[in-house]
């Protein structure tokens, strides 16, 4: 899997399973599946943080998000 595409789709799970883990919490239950998607994505942004030399800079994340976008949807 590219570098690129695993931060993207890590740091989107991430950001969707905030949402999902303060409604399990809300609601009283655990929140096992957040917090598996939690550790996938962040698992997936470590990746590919590790994978690609140099790294990525905070003002990479845009113009990768938009670059693997418009690869996969293009």
């Amino acid at each position: 899997m590219d570098p690129d595409l695993a931060l993207i789709l890590g740091l989107v799970l991430v950001v969707l399973s905030i949402p999902s883990m303060v409604a399990a919490l809300s609601d009283g239950h655990a929140p096992r599946v957040a917090a598996i998607t939690l550790i996938a994505g962040g698992a997936m942004v470590v990746w590919a943080i590790a994978t690609k030399p140099g790294g990525y800079t905070i003002h990479e994340v845009p113009d990768t998000f938009i670059k693997v976008v418009g690869r996969y949807l293009a």
